[in-house]
């Protein structure tokens, strides 16, 4: 293993990134030192200017697409927002390119008719919101990451809504198995990484699950207390409540964190909670904020001694595309400009297409507008009167903030699709509780970061399908699930390029969920890609050094997808009082106001695809009963 720590790991010199203010469309081509190592590299087609999923360096809520949120979340367009009139008018505006946002687009097209335009702004330079691709060119050969949500799942039932519109698409969660080929990944198994300045060592140790606990700990670098605790917790089944009934345990474990059980009644030493400092449970809460029930749903170990009343379960279907939910989101624009693709795309088909996002903006039905913040939406009516029909304006601004790049439309309905924390500030008339209400949540902040490996000879020699890190800048390494689909082969061989994925969740431990949000997003945002790349490549080399992997010659691409503002935010129950359902933020906050709309995750406080979809049906109803459509 290497003794480098990150600061003594070399970078790639990035003239174009200098804390974090980056010149537009150079600042994600490929990195300087990602192009000297694969000189074989052939786009079939297209480049980064033109295709924004071949973009590297720092992606997600990259520099130069979030600064004016900023800017309307500190008051700078507090007053009336001058702006230059397009002199477009349409019946639709929705403000967010997101599945919620597009999906909504979709159905308010069919509620209205072929005819119906509408326009879709987005603050990005693609489209998607979290669902985005990322895509290397290599060896002349096409290979694809997610950049932001994995997979279509849900912990409850499809609703009718969620269900039809997939389907329409061609996509059907319960075929997934038909694609997925588990034997590429036979002989690998879930890994931990154990890191010096914790562990006393840097060491990876292979065989993390059932049935190899006694030598799995044996062979990590822990004090024998630490062992002794964290091998009965996974291996012995003892009732740590023992005088409480089923509902009782309930009761206690909803009131308690997860490092509460494990230190006062499963009485874990420091040394094995430690162990637990980068799990991620429900909506990526932590060892110190996860309700210990929301742990115990989650198969955390600690609880096979005991009998709790429980709600019964329910799997729904999973599919994950190699793209993640781009997937989705790509299979929704091909609908709403045809041209995009030029012709039908199927869910299999459309993996290997390459839209022409020359094409969103041109004059049709639906025209997708990126790279355009959204800085107020007014009524120019009274939108306490249903009658008036007096259009809302809508101000959006490129990114570099001249007011002669402001820009103004209208339109006879709005959906907000954006993050509900923003929407105060651009429509700043909304009722004063309601604005409260859309400000409660604290969306999560996450980053994945897509690294290509010129090959994955080092995984197979440490025999890892999946690594968790408990307390390393990443916590999580996960080996892509091996997909073949629309021509498309997912990791085909230990000697062939790798897709990998590593996960990193910022927070604040022992402060409250909320504010160890807020933190983490303080961190990311203060955060620039060389720094990010040099953690990054100082980890896997670390990890892997000893197997012959070397991070100047073995990594040839290299994304990192910052999301500050990232999960919708869920309600537990250590971090939010009692609400009856009606009262709750996000069903406060998501009232229709006039003819504005809003579809978001965050309006379902659920993080899942499905309620996406879902919400962007709700505020199409919204739109439709606002235009006297009853």
């Amino acid at each position: 293993m290497t003794d480098k720590s990150p600061a003594d790991t070399p970078r790639i010199t990035r003239r174009n990134v200098i804390q974090g203010v980056i010149v537009p469309i150079m600042a994600n081509a490929m990195p300087p030192r990602a192009q000297a190592a694969a000189p074989d590299a052939v786009p079939p087609k297209g480049t980064a200017a033109s295709y924004p999923p071949l973009r590297t360096g720092l992606r997600g809520q990259y520099p130069g697409s979030f600064e004016a949120a900023h800017a309307a979340r500190d008051g700078l367009f507090a007053g009336p927002v001058t702006a230059t009139d397009t002199g477009e008018h349409y019946d639709l505006v929705v403000v967010g390119a997101g599945i919620s946002g597009l999906s909504a687009a979709l159905f308010y097209q069919r509620a209205m008719g072929p005819d119906a335009r509408i326009l879709i702004i987005d603050n990005h330079d693609d489209f998607g919101g979290h669902a985005k691709r990322n895509e290397f060119h290599y060896g002349g050969q096409t290979y694809l990451g997610y950049g932001g949500t994995m997979s279509i799942e849900t912990p409850f039932p499809y609703s009718y809504t969620a269900t039809s519109l997939l389907m329409d698409l061609g996509i059907r969660p319960d075929s997934y198995s038909g694609y997925l080929k588990t034997s590429r990944l036979k002989g690998l198994e879930p890994a931990v990484f154990y890191d010096r300045e914790t562990f006393g060592r840097d060491q990876l140790v292979p065989g993390y699950h059932d049935g190899n606990w006694a030598r799995f700990f044996h062979d990590s670098p822990l004090d024998d207390q630490t062992r002794a605790d964290l091998l009965r917790l996974h291996t012995q089944a003892i009732n740590y409540l023992p005088d409480m009934t089923p509902d009782a345990r309930q009761a206690l474990l909803r009131t308690i964190s997860y490092e509460t059980f494990l230190r006062r009644y499963a009485h874990m030493s420091d040394g094995a909670i430690r162990f637990f400092a980068g799990k991620a449970y429900r909506n990526n809460m932590r060892v110190d904020t996860c309700p210990a029930y929301d742990a115990m749903k989650a198969e955390a170990p600690g609880f096979n001694g005991m009998e709790v009343t429980h709600e019964t379960p329910h799997e729904s279907a999973v599919f994950h595309f190699p793209d993640g939910n781009a997937t989705t989101a790509r299979l929704l624009v091909g609908r709403l400009v045809p041209s995009f693709f030029g012709t039908p795309q199927t869910a299999a088909g459309v993996i290997m297409a390459q839209g022409n996002y020359a094409r969103l903006d041109r004059p049709g039905p639906v025209r997708i507008r990126l790279n355009g913040m959204v800085v107020r939406v007014e009524h120019t009516g009274d939108p306490a009167r249903p009658n008036d029909n007096r259009p809302v304006r809508v101000v959006y601004q490129k990114p570099d903030g001249t007011a002669d790049t402001r820009h103004a439309v209208m339109a006879d309905n709005v959906i907000m699709a954006c993050f509900n924390n923003i929407i105060p500030f651009i429509v700043p008339s909304l009722p004063d509780a309601q604005k409260d209400a859309l400000k409660y949540p604290s969306k999560v902040p996450m980053q994945y970061s897509t690294v290509l490996l010129r090959n994955g000879q080092a995984l197979r020699r440490c025999a890892a399908r999946s690594i968790y890190a408990p307390c390393s800048y990443h916590t999580r390494l996960l080996v892509d699930e091996p997909v073949d689909i629309g021509g498309y082969t997912t990791n085909p061989a230990p000697d062939r390029p790798t897709m990998i994925h590593l996960l990193r969740n910022a927070n604040a431990p022992g402060r409250p969920r909320k504010e160890q949000n807020r933190l983490g997003r303080q961190e990311m945002l203060a955060m620039t890609f060389p720094e990010i790349e040099a953690k990054t490549r100082d980890q896997l080399q670390r990890m892997f050094g000893s197997l012959g992997f070397n991070h100047e010659h073995d990594i040839v691409g290299l994304t990192v997808n910052r999301w500050p503002h990232g999960y919708a935010y869920t309600y537990d129950t250590l971090g939010d009082p009692y609400m009856p359902a009606a009262l709750r933020p996000h069903v406060i906050g998501r009232q229709p106001y006039g003819r504005i709309a809003i579809a978001n995750a965050d309006s379902t406080a659920a993080a899942f695809t499905n309620t996406a979809i879902d919400a962007a049906e709700r505020a199409v109803q919204e739109c439709l009963i606002s235009r006297g459509y009853t």
